[in-house]
C-alpha cells in the first residue's frame, strides 16, 4: 500500500459529500481496480463467500476505515479512547460484511468507533450527522455523540459505560429475538469483571437452546493502564477458560501467526505486515467469524476471540493507546502519522460506505432489533385481592400471587431472584411459574422451559431482568435489600439509558424484600438498608421511583402501576414477614399518585401536633405504639406513610424534563403542606434517611428529625433490633417530646 496522501488543503475531487471533514486521503490500493465493486451486492445483507478475495479486500477497507474515523474523531477533541477499538477492527468489520449487524459491546471506550460505524452505514444521518465534519463537531458533545455508548444514538442498541455489562444485553436480544445473531465485543481487561462470564455460564445452563448470541473477545493483551489480567495466558489456556464457562465452540485467530515484521511479544499489530499478509489476517478473521456466527445460530455456545495488539493502526500501541491526553489534537505528531498510516482514497470511503449501509438490510438506526418497540402480550385487568384492614398478610407474599399472573398472561416474562423466592415469602411465583433448571424436580418446582431465573449471582439476575425491559420485554428482579448491591451496577445503567431513549420500552421493575428490620439473627452480614440510599440518590435523575408500599394492599397497587409505567426505574421495597394491612386500594392509589397518604390523624383536640413521615412497612409498628403513648399524653399525631417519595420532590428538584419519557408528577405546595404541617416533624424509616429528603427539604416545621437506620446487630427480634438503632416505641415517643418542648 502507498503512504502517500493528499492533505486536507489538498482534498480530491468529489470529496464534497459525507467525506467532507477527512483530513487526509490516500492513493489506491494495489489491486483497487479489481475488487472495486461492492462485495454486498444491492438488494443483499451481506457477502456472498467469505472466502471471495474481493470480500476479505473490503473487509480490510472497512477496518482501516474505522480506524481512521475512530482516530480523527477522538483527536478533533483531544478527548477520547481509539486503542481499544482499534484492536478489533477487522472484527467488527467482519461481521458486518457477514450481515451480522446487531453488535454490542461491554466496552464503553470503544465508543468512537461504534460511532464510526453508525456513521458509515449513515444512522448518524438520523441526527443531523451527515459529514466527517459534523461527525468530529458533534463527537463528546451534549446534544451529540455522547462519551461513552448510549442507546439514545441512532443504531446503537445499548449503553456501555461500567465494564463488564454489555454480555446481558447480548443475552437479552438473543431470548427475545431467535434467529438473529448478537455478537458483543468483550475487551480481555473488561473480561476480569467478576460477572462476564460467570453470568454466561448461568445463562447457558438455563437456556441450553439459546445460543444466538456470540461473545467476541477483543485480546489485545492491555487494559488502561497496564498490561491485562490475562496478558500472561497463552492461546491454549485461554480456550480452556471459555470452554470452562460453557463454550463448546471457542474460534481464535492469532494477529501473530500472520507476522512478517518480526514484532516481539504475543501481541502484535497487523497494520505493521506486509500488504499481502495483512490480507491474509482479514480473510482469517472474516473466515473465524464466519465459523463463529454459523456455529453460534447452529445450537452450539460459541466464542471467538480475536487476538490482536491494543492500538494497533492509530497513534500508539499498548495501554498508551488507550485514550488522547490534552496533547494529542490533530496537529500532534504521533495522531498525524497514524492517520496518514490509515488514509484511504476517496473511492475507498465511497466502497465502505455502500457495503456498510447495504450490511443487515439497511442502515442500523433502521435495522436492528432495538429501533422498533416490541410487540407485548396484553395483560388485560389484573386480579388483585383486597385484603380487610387490620388484616396480617405478608406484603411480598401478596406481591408473588400477582406477579404469577402476569407471567401466566406473558409467557415472555421473567422473573429473576439470586435469594430464591421461597425465601423471600413468595413460593407462589415458583409454584405457578417454575424456577428454571434442566433438570425437573416437583419437590423445587424447577424444570426446563421455567420463568423464573434463579442463579446465585445478583449480577446475573439484574442483568437479565433489566436487560429484557432495556430491549422491549417484561421482567422482574428480586432480592435480598441486602444482597442487591451486586446488581444495581447495571440497574443504574439501564435506568440512565432509559430516560434518553427514542423508544417507548416497560419500565424496569425490581422489588426488594428480607429489609434490615426482618434480619435479626443473621446479624449486619444481612442488614445493609443502603441499597435505599442508591435509589434516594437517583429519584432526582428524573426517572428513578423507589416505592414503600405500607402493607399487602399497596404493594399490590403498586406493581399493577409499575406495570402500566414506561422507561422508568421503578424499585419497590417490602417486607417478607406478616404485618397489619392499613390501607384500602383506593388509598394505595392516591398514594402513588401524590407520594404520600394519610395513615391516622388524631382527634381534633388543643395538644400541638406531631407528624411522623414513615418510609416502610414494618418500621409503622413501633410508630404506631409511639402514637398510643404521645396521644395518652396529650398529643395530637399524624402518621403519613412516604410511598412514592420521587413526587414528594418540586419540580426544580428533579431532571424530569431531560426524560425522553417525561413525567412531571409532582405534588403541589396545598397538598404537601396537608400532609406535613406540624407543630413537629419527625422523619422515620427502618432504612435511610436519604429517602426522607424530599419531605424535609418542603416541610414548614420548624422542628424537625430523622430518625433511621444505623448500623446491623445479631438480634433475636424486630423488635429488638429496632431498639439496637433508636427505633423503639419509646424513643420515638421520647424524640417527639423533646422536639414539642423545646
Amino acid at each position: 500500500m502507498s503512504s502517500a496522501v493528499h492533505s486536507g488543503a489538498a482534498i480530491p475531487s468529489g470529496a464534497t459529500d459525507f467525506t467532507q471533514g477527512i483530513q487526509y486521503f490516500g492513493q489506491p490500493w494495489p489491486e483497487f481496480e479489481v475488487h472495486g465493486a461492492a462485495a454486498i451486492a444491492p438488494g443483499e445483507k451481506a457477502i456472498r463467500d467469505p472466502s471471495d478475495p474481493t470480500a476479505i479486500y473490503q473487509t480490510l477497507l472497512g477496518a482501516d476505515a474505522l480506524r481512521y474515523l475512530t482516530l480523527q474523531i477522538t483527536g478533533a477533541k483531544a478527548s477520547g479512547h481509539p486503542g481499544g477499538f482499534a484492536s478489533s477492527a477487522e472484527a467488527y468489520s467482519a461481521l458486518v460484511m457477514l450481515g451480522h449487524t446487531n453488535i454490542i459491546t461491554e466496552v464503553g471506550h470503544h465508543a468512537p468507533g461504534y460511532y464510526s460505524a453508525m456513521f458509515l452505514d449513515t444512522s448518524l444521518e438520523a441526527m443531523g450527522i451527515h459529514t466527517v465534519s459534523d461527525l468530529r463537531e458533534r463527537f463528546r458533545e451534549r446534544h451529540g455523540l455522547l462519551g461513552h455508548l448510549s442507546g439514545a444514538i441512532p443504531g446503537i442498541l445499548s449503553p456501555a459505560g461500567p465494564l463488564g455489562q454489555g454480555q446481558h444485553f447480548a443475552m437479552a436480544g438473543a431470548l427475545l429475538h431467535p434467529g438473529t445473531l448478537f455478537p458483543v465485543t468483550i475487551g480481555d481487561g473488561g473480561m476480569g469483571e467478576p460477572y462476564v462470564l460467570n453470568s454466561m455460564l448461568h445463562f447457558h445452563v438455563a437456556y441450553p437452546k439459546v445460543t444466538n448470541f456470540l461473545p467476541v473477545l477483543i485480546w489485545n493483551g492491555y487494559s488502561q493502564e497496564h498490561h491485562s489480567m490475562v496478558s500472561n495466558f497463552d492461546n491454549k489456556a485461554m480456550v480452556r477458560y471459555w470452554k470452562g464457562h460453557g463454550f463448546d465452540k471457542v474460534v481464535l485467530v492469532d494477529a501473530k501467526s500472520f507476522d512478517d515484521r518480526n514484532q516481539p511479544g504475543a501481541y502484535v499489530d497487523s497494520t505493521r505486515f506486509s500488504f499481502e499478509r495483512r490480507l491474509e489476517w482479514a480473510g482469517a478473521v472474516l473466515d473465524a467469524a464466519n465459523r463463529a456466527a454459523k456455529s453460534a445460530l447452529g445450537g452450539k455456545p460459541t466464542a471467538l476471540i480475536v487476538k490482536q495488539l491494543k492500538g494497533a493502526g492509530v497513534h500508539a500501541l499498548g495501554a498508551k493507546a488507550h485514550n488522547l491526553y490534552a496533547q494529542h489534537t490533530l496537529e500532534h505528531a504521533d495522531v498525524v502519522a497514524g492517520l496518514k498510516r490509515r488514509a484511504l482514497p476517496l473511492e475507498a470511503w465511497k466502497l465502505v460506505r455502500e457495503n456498510f449501509t447495504r450490511a443487515g438490510g439497511g442502515p442500523a438506526a433502521r435495522t436492528v432489533v432495538t429501533e422498533s418497540v416490541l410487540e407485548l402480550t396484553p395483560l388485560g385487568d389484573l386480579p388483585l385481592k383486597e385484603y380487610p384492614v387490620g388484616e396480617a398478610t405478608v406484603p411480598s407474599t401478596a406481591f408473588g400471587a400477582l406477579v404469577a399472573e402476569v407471567g401466566r398472561r406473558d409467557k415472555r416474562f421473567v422473573v429473576a431472584n439470586a435469594d430464591g423466592n421461597e425465601a423471600s415469602g413468595m413460593a407462589n411465583i415458583n409454584a405457578a411459574l417454575r424456577i428454571r433448571h434442566p433438570n425437573t424436580d416437583e419437590i423445587y418446582f424447577q424444570g426446563p422451559d421455567g420463568q423464573a431465573y434463579e442463579p446465585l449471582s445478583e449480577d446475573a439476575c439484574a442483568g437479565l431482568a433489566v436487560g429484557l425491559a432495556l430491549f422491549g420485554s417484561r421482567s422482574l428482579w428480586l432480592s435480598y435489600e441486602s444482597f442487591a448491591v451486586n446488581g444495581l451496577p447495571i440497574v443504574q445503567t439501564v435506568t440512565q439509558a432509559m430516560a434518553e431513549l427514542r423508544r417507548r420500552t416497560p419500565s424496569a421493575v425490581m422489588m426488594f424484600t428480607a429489609g434490615a428490620l426482618e434480619q435479626g439473627r443473621n446479624g449486619w452480614t444481612h442488614q445493609r438498608p443502603e441499597a435505599e440510599a442508591y435509589f434516594a440518590a437517583l429519584m432526582r435523575n428524573g426517572n428513578v421511583f423507589p416505592v414503600y408500599p405500607t402493607d399487602a394492599n399497596m404493594i399490590q397497587v403498586a406493581y399493577d402501576w409499575a406495570l402500566t409505567t414506561h422507561n422508568k426505574g421503578i424499585a419497590i421495597f417490602a417486607s417478607k414477614s406478616p404485618l397489619p394491612v392499613r390501607t384500602t386500594f383506593e388509598q394505595g392509589r392516591r398514594a402513588l399518585a401524590d407520594g404520600a397518604v394519610i395513615l391516622h390523624q388524631s382527634a381534633a383536640a388543643a395538644g400541638p401536633l406531631v407528624v411522623f413521615a414513615v418510609a416502610g412497612d414494618m418500621v409503622l409498628l413501633p410508630v404506631y405504639e409511639a402514637r398510643d403513648r404521645l396521644e395518652q399524653a396529650g398529643y395530637r399525631v399524624r402518621i403519613v406513610a412516604v410511598v412514592n417519595p420521587r413526587r414528594l420532590y418540586r419540580p426544580d428538584d428533579v431532571a424530569w424534563e431531560s426524560c425522553a419519557d417525561q413525567d412531571n408528577g409532582f405534588l403541589d405546595d396545598t397538598g404537601f403542606h396537608a400532609l406535613f404541617d406540624g407543630d413537629a416533624l419527625i422523619g422515620v424509616s427502618g432504612g435511610v434517611g436519604a429517602t426522607l429528603e424530599p419531605v424535609m427539604l418542603r416541610a414548614r416545621a420548624a422542628r424537625r428529625a430523622v430518625m433511621c437506620w444505623k448500623r446491623g446487630e445479631t438480634a433475636a427480634s424486630p423488635k429488638e433490633i429496632m431498639e439496637f438503632n433508636g427505633l423503639s416505641a419509646e424513643r420515638i415517643a421520647a424524640r417527639a417530646q423533646e422536639l414539642l418542648a423545646g
